[in-house]
C-alpha cells in the first residue's frame, strides 16, 4: 500500500531529526574526547612521561628538625648547626664500586670509610640513601657538586647536626644523640620510619633520650626525579615535617657552669634545688665530658681515655651515685625519734667516745667523746654516740619510714639516665635481700648513715628541702615544653609538727653559726643569707682495732680510692629558705673541710645571681676567697645567648 505524501514527509522529518540528534551527540562526544586527548598528550605530557618512567621517581624522607633545649632563662644548651654531608643511593648508583672509586679521588676516604659504606649499603634497602661522609668541609662539598654528572647516586646535602655549645656543663643532664642502633630498633614495637634512615640520630642518655619523642618531631617527605645515571634532576613535590618541640629546663646555665668549674678536677657532685618549687637550679657531676665527641662519632682513643679515668667522667654522680650519707643522715634519725616521742629537744645522752654492745665497740668520730649533749648539740658537733643510743630506742623500721618520707630510698621521676633508688633498709629488706635477720648493730650503723644505707646527692637535696619547708617537695627538671609551662601541684605537708622541724633546723643552724659547729669555717657572714647545714664523712674502708689503738691513719696518708667521702647538705637563707644544696666529694676526706665550702659557694651563686660578693664571707677569709674567686672567674665559660629561633 502506497503511503500518501503527507506520511512520507512526516517520516522524513523524523529521520532527519534523529540523524541530527545522533550526529550532534557523536560530534560532542568526539569533541570531548579530542579535548581530553589534547590535554593528556600536550598539557600533561611531562607528567605522564615521568609516570611512564615510574622507576625514575623516588620518594625520600626528610628528617625533622630536632627541638632545642634551653636553660630556665632561654640560653641554648642543645641546638642544631648546619652540616654538609654526602649520601649514596645504591639503586641510582649502578656500579657502586666505580662510583666509590671516583669519589675517593675527589675527597679523602680511608679503606675503613669505604668498608663502612659497603656494609651500610648491604644492610639497607637500595632506595635508602646512605651517608658516605658527614661534616664535610665546604671545599669538598663544592667539589662533589661540580663533579655530580660523573657520580651517579651521589647527592651532596645540607642538613642539621646536634651541637652542645656549653660542652661538659650539661653532659650528664642533657646527654647526647647518636646514630640509631639495631638495639634501639629492637626495643621499639612500632618504630618511626624515620629511624630507618642510616645515621639518623636519636637521644642516647639524659634528657635527649628520655624526651626523645617530644624532641624528634615528625618526618616530612619529598618526591624527586632522577635521570638514567641516578643524578637528581629536580624536586617534584615536598611535604615539610613537623619540628620537635623545644624544651626549657629549670636549670640556670650560669649557676651550672659556676658549680661545674668550682668542682674542678674533683670526683664530685653538687645539686642546688629551689626548696619551694622543687626546681633543680644546678645538677652537676664532675668531671664532665664533651658530648659533641659522641655526636661526631667518638674515636676509640677518646672513649678509652674516658673509660680508664678513675674519676668516672661518664657517670652522672648527682643522680646515679649511691653513697653512704654519713652524718647527714642524722637528720632522719633525729626526726624519727622526735616523731616517735622517744626524745625531746632537751633529751641528753653522755658520749664517752664509744658505746659497747655485745662484744663490739661502736666509736664516735671524736676519740675522747663529746660529754653530755642534747639534740641541738648532737647535730652541731655531729656526736655519733647520741644517735647510737637514740636509734636503739626508735628502731630501724621507724627510721626507714622517716627516710622514705624525706625522699631517700626511692627513685625520683626525672628525665635523666640511671637514676638510683638508693637503699633505705629495714628488717624486711635485709630478709629479702640477704635472707638474714636484722641486728641491733645494723641499726646502730644505719643511725649515722653507714652500713646498708645509700643515698644520691639528688636524694640528699630533696631531704634538705623537705626539712627546710616541712613539705613533700618533689624535684623538677622540666620548666616548659613547646613554650607551655609545666604545671606543678602544691606539695603536701610532710606530716611533722613545726616544733619537731624546728628542733632539727636549730641544730643545723648551729652547725654553721655556733663556735663549736663542725662547719663554722664555711658559714655565710651576711645576716640576710645565713645558712643551715649538716656535715658528713662516710667511710669506705674498715678501721681495725689495731689501727685505732695506734691511731687512725689520716686520709692524706691513704691512697685516693681508700679515703673517706666528704658530704654536706644545707639550705639558705635560714629565716626564709630559698635553696637547698647537697655536695658529695668522692674520697674527699672531711665533709666540713672539703664539701661545705663548695656548698657555700654554690648557695651564694644562686642567691646573689652573680659571683659571690666578698662581704658574704667571714672577714678573715676574704683575702684567700678573693684570690680563689678571681681564679675561678678565669675558668667560667660564657654561657649561651638567649635563642628562641631555630638554626
Amino acid at each position: 500500500m502506497r503511503r500518501n505524501a503527507r506520511d512520507t514527509e512526516e517520516s522524513a522529518r523524523r529521520v532527519n531529526r534523529r540523524a541530527l540528534l545522533l550526529g550532534g551527540a557523536s560530534a560532542a562526544m568526539f569533541a570531548v574526547l579530542g579535548a581530553r586527548m589534547r590535554f593528556l598528550s600536550v598539557e600533561q605530557a611531562d607528567q605522564f612521561r615521568l609516570l611512564a618512567e615510574e622507576n625514575r621517581i623516588n620518594m625520600r624522607l626528610i628528617p625533622p628538625e630536632r627541638g632545642l633545649i634551653q636553660d630556665r632563662n632561654g640560653k641554648l644548651i642543645a641546638g642544631n648547626e648546619q652540616n654538609y654531608r654526602i649520601t649514596l643511593t645504591r639503586e641510582d648508583a649502578g656500579d657502586v664500586e666505580t662510583v666509590l672509586n671516583r669519589l675517593s679521588h675527589i675527597i679523602a676516604m680511608t679503606e675503613e670509610d669505604l668498608d663502612r659504606v659497603r656494609k651500610d649499603l648491604e644492610r639497607n634497602s637500595p632506595f635508602v640513601p646512605i651517608i658516605v661522609a658527614d661534616r664535610v668541609p665546604w671545599q669538598d662539598f663544592s667539589k662533589i657538586a661540580l663533579n655530580a654528572p660523573t657520580l651517579p647516586g651521589i647527592t651532596p646535602e645540607v642538613g642539621l647536626s646536634r651541637h652542645y655549645p656549653l660542652v661538659e656543663d650539661f653532659s650528664h643532664v642533657v646527654g647526647y644523640v647518636g646514630p640509631v642502633s639495631e638495639k634501639d630498633l629492637a626495643e621499639l614495637t612500632d618504630p618511626d620510619p624515620v629511624l630507618t634512615i642510616p645515621k639518623f640520630q636519636i637521644g642516647k642518655i639524659g634528657v635527649e633520650r628520655w624526651m626523645e619523642d617530644t624532641l624528634r618531631g615528625a618526618a616530612g617527605n619529598k618526591r624527586i626525579e632522577v635521570n638514567a645515571v641516578g643524578r637528581v634532576m629536580r624536586e617534584l613535590e615536598r611535604t615539610e615535617g613537623k619540628p620537635g618541640a623545644d624544651i626549657q629546663l629549670t636549670i640556670d646555665a650560669d649557676v651550672q657552669n659556676f658549680v661545674q668549674m668550682r668542682l674542678g678536677d674533683l670526683s664530685a657532685a653538687c645539686v642546688v634545688m629551689d626548696v619551694n618549687s622543687g626546681e633543680l637550679i644546678a645538677c652537676t657531676s664532675a668531671p664532665g665530658f664533651d658530648p659533641n665527641l659522641f655526636v661526631r662519632g667518638i674515636t676509640q682513643r677518646d672513649y678509652s681515655t674516658l673509660m680508664e679515668n678513675d674519676h668516672r667522667p661518664l657517670a652522672n654522680k648527682s643522680v646515679q651515685g649511691a653513697y653512704p650519707p654519713g652524718s647527714t643522715f642524722k637528720i632522719v634519725t633525729a626526726l624519727a625519734a622526735l616523731e616517735a616521742g622517744v626524745i625531746t629537744p632537751e633529751t641528753t645522752h653522755y658520749c664517752p667516745g664509744y658505746i659497747e654492745f655485745g662484744n663490739r665497740r661502736f666509736h664516735c668520730w671524736k676519740h675522747g667523746g663529746h660529754g653530755t649533749v642534747n639534740l641541738a648539740h648532737s647535730l652541731e658537733q655531729s656526736c655519733d654516740v647520741f644517735y647510737y643510743e637514740v636509734a636503739q630506742k626508735v628502731g630501724i623500721d621507724a627510721i626507714a619510714a622517716m627516710g622514705k618520707r624525706m625522699g631517700l630510698g626511692m627513685r625520683h621521676d626525672l628525665p635523666m639516665s640511671a637514676i638510683t633508688e638508693g637503699i633505705m633498709p629495714n628488717k624486711e629488706w635485709k630478709q629479702e635481700r640477704w635472707g638474714q635477720d636484722w641486728r641491733i648493730g645494723d641499726t646502730i650503723n644505719a643511725s649515722i648513715g653507714q652500713g646498708y644505707v645509700l643515698a644520691s646527692p639528688l636524694q640528699l637535696a630533696v631531704m634538705t628541702a623537705r626539712v627546710a619547708t616541712g613539705k613533700m617537695v618533689e624535684p623538677r627538671l622540666i620548666k616548659a615544653v613547646g613554650g607551655k609551662p609545666v604545671e606543678v601541684p602544691e606539695p603536701a605537708s610532710i606530716g611533722l609538727t613545726p616544733a619537731q622541724l624546728r628542733a632539727v633546723q636549730t641544730g643545723m643552724y648551729d652547725v654553721m653559726n655556733s663556735e663549736r659547729g663542725t662547719a663554722k669555717s664555711s658559714r655565710i657572714a651576711d645576716e640576710t643569707m645565713l645558712m643551715a647545714g649538716k656535715t658528713g664523712t662516710s667511710q669506705v674502708r674498715n678501721i681495725s682495732a689495731a689501727e685505732r689503738a695506734r691511731g687512725v691513719t689520716s686520709n692524706d696518708d691513704l691512697p685516693w680510692e681508700r679515703r673517706d667521702h666528704a658530704l654536706f647538705v644545707g639550705y639558705a637563707p635560714y629565716a626564709a629558705p630559698r635553696y637547698a644544696v647537697a655536695v658529695v666529694v668522692e674520697h674527699g676526706g672531711g665533709g666540713s673541710t672539703v664539701a661545705a665550702p663548695i656548698a657555700r659557694d654554690a648557695l651564694l651563686r644562686a642567691l646573689t645571681g652573680g659571683i659571690p660578693p666578698l662581704d658574704a664571707y667571714p672577714a678573715a677569709q676574704r683575702g684567700r676567697i678573693e684570690t680563689d674567686l678571681n681564679a675561678l672567674k678565669e675558668k667560667l665559660r660564657i654561657s649561651g645567648t638567649p635563642q628562641t629561633t631555630r638554626a
